[in-house]
C-alpha cells in the first residue's frame, strides 16, 4: 500500500468512509488475525478478538499521527485488546504464586540433549503454542514476539512479576516439550 495512498485510506477513515475501513480491513485481517490466533486456540475467540481490535482501530484513527508504521499502531491496539480479553480471565494467570521461584524452572535447557535439538517450522511451533494454557501463551507471546519485559506484562495483567516470571519459564518448558513429543512421534 503506498504511503500516499495509506493516507488517504486513514483520512477517509476518520471520516467514517465505509469502504476505506473495508480497505484497510481487507488488507490488515490476514496479519492481525495471525497475531489474536497467537493468543488464542480457539478461532472463534480470536475472530471476536480482532473484530475489537478494528473497532477500536477505527474508533481512534484519527489519533494515529503518521509517525511511524501504521501497521505497528494496529497490531499494538489489537495486542492489547486481546490482553484486555484475558486480563478479564485474570484468575487464568494466578497460576503460580510468587512463592515458586524462577530458578525452579531454569533447567528447562538440561532436560533437553543436545542431540534432540531441531529446528521446527512456524507452523509446528504456532500449533504448539496453542496447546499451552492461556495463561502461558499470553505471557509467552507479550515476552517474546511484543518485546515486553516482565514489569510491564505484570502492570498490563495486573499480576505480579514474579507471577510473570515463573509462566513464562513453565510456558518455554511446556512448549519444548510439546515441540519435542511431537518430533518424537513423526520419527516413530
Amino acid at each position: 500500500m503506498a504511503d500516499e495512498h495509506l493516507q488517504s485510506l486513514i483520512k477517509d477513515c476518520s471520516l467514517g468512509n465505509r469502504r476505506a475501513q473495508q480497505e484497510i480491513h481487507k488488507r490488515l485481517y490476514g496479519t492481525m488475525m495471525a497475531v489474536c490466533l497467537r493468543y488464542t486456540k480457539d478461532a472463534d475467540q480470536a475472530q471476536d478478538i480482532l473484530q475489537e481490535g478494528f473497532i477500536k482501530v477505527f474508533a481512534s484513527i484519527e489519533k494515529f499521527n503518521f509517525e511511524g508504521s501504521f501497521e505497528g499502531w494496529v497490531r499494538r491496539i489489537v495486542v492489547n485488546t486481546a490482553i484486555d480479553f484475558f486480563r478479564k480471565k485474570k484468575t487464568d494467570f494466578l497460576l503460580l504464586g510468587e512463592n515458586q521461584s524462577v530458578e525452579e524452572f531454569t533447567d528447562v535447557e538440561d532436560e533437553i540433549d543436545e542431540e534432540e535439538g531441531r529446528d521446527f517450522t512456524p507452523d509446528q511451533i504456532l500449533a504448539a503454542m496453542q496447546l499451552l494454557t492461556p495463561a502461558y501463551r499470553t505471557i509467552f507471546n507479550l515476552y517474546v514476539f511484543e518485546n515486553l519485559t516482565h514489569n510491564d506484562i505484570a502492570e498490563k495483567l495486573g499480576i505480579s512479576s514474579g507471577t510473570s516470571k515463573s509462566n513464562f519459564a513453565k510456558a518455554k518448558r511446556n512448549l519444548k516439550r510439546i515441540l519435542l513429543n511431537d518430533s518424537k512421534d513423526r520419527n516413530e
